[in-house]
């Protein structure tokens, strides 16, 4: 079972409070590429995996998407999501992804955000969600850069310009890393760009883009505390295609 971390008083009540908890898409940075990686909603099915707050599936309504799915193992997350507002569109569910079931071609995209780096088995998710996308259909997704989620544990350091760097630890060994993030002992699942790649086609997907993102020109002009994301990619934005 997934680790339910947002259902830890504390935890959520330190993630309530972060720029995209507190405006939603517009508060994460990522946000543009991620959203430039979508096709039009109009009339689609709509999946989304660690649905959160809702954010996603109100803009997929927003966008005329058909009918909308949004899948959480938190209720505190479901419970904001609720809160809300009702859609007729909008449907959540509360599942550990870890154990998803999906009926076969159900969906016609699939959508994450910086959930799938909590999924310890990956590989059977991927394939709950190929199964559920019709043949065609587009995934997006955004995961915690695997360089991210391999940190030495005292996290960046100081370089001898003054410079924040981020060493990482042990980047090809793959598996569970336990992070201090609000609280103690958040499990993450560390895996490779490789492995990331590999899982998608062997669950028969084909990758169409992918992006490590860093903050733009722009960006760091209207947020010049995101110039240090420059030193590592924080995110890494993938689109596949169901074969």
């Amino acid at each position: 079972m997934t680790q339910n971390i947002y259902d830890d008083p504390d935890f959520f009540a330190g993630y309530s409070q972060l720029p995209r908890s507190l405006s939603g898409l517009d508060g994460a940075p990522e946000w543009p590429d991620l959203v430039a990686m979508l096709p039009d909603l109009r009339g689609l099915r709509v999946l989304d995996l660690g649905c959160g707050f809702g954010w996603f599936c109100r803009h997929a309504a927003g966008e005329g998407a058909a009918l909308v799915t949004g899948i959480d193992i938190s209720e505190n997350m479901l419970a904001r999501a609720h809160s809300a507002g009702a859609d007729p569109r909008i449907t959540y569910r509360r599942s550990d992804l870890e154990n998803l079931e999906l009926e076969p071609d159900s969906f016609d995209v699939a959508y994450s955000s910086l959930a799938l780096h909590y999924i310890e088995r990956l590989d059977e998710l991927l394939a709950e969600v190929a199964k559920a996308l019709r043949q065609g259909s587009r995934f997006v997704f955004s995961v915690e850069h695997p360089i991210f989620t391999a940190p030495l544990e005292a996290g960046w350091m100081i370089g001898p310009n003054g410079e924040r760097t981020w060493p990482v630890d042990h980047y090809l060994v793959e598996g569970r890393r336990d992070r201090k993030w609000f609280v103690d002992r958040v499990v993450k699942q560390h895996r490779t760009i490789t492995s990331y790649i590999d899982l998608l086609t062997a669950s028969g997907f084909t990758l169409s883009r992918l992006i490590e993102w860093g903050p733009n020109d722009a960006q760091i002009a209207s947020h010049p505390e995101w110039a240090e994301e420059r030193q590592r990619p924080m995110f890494m934005l993938v689109s596949a295609i169901r074969e």
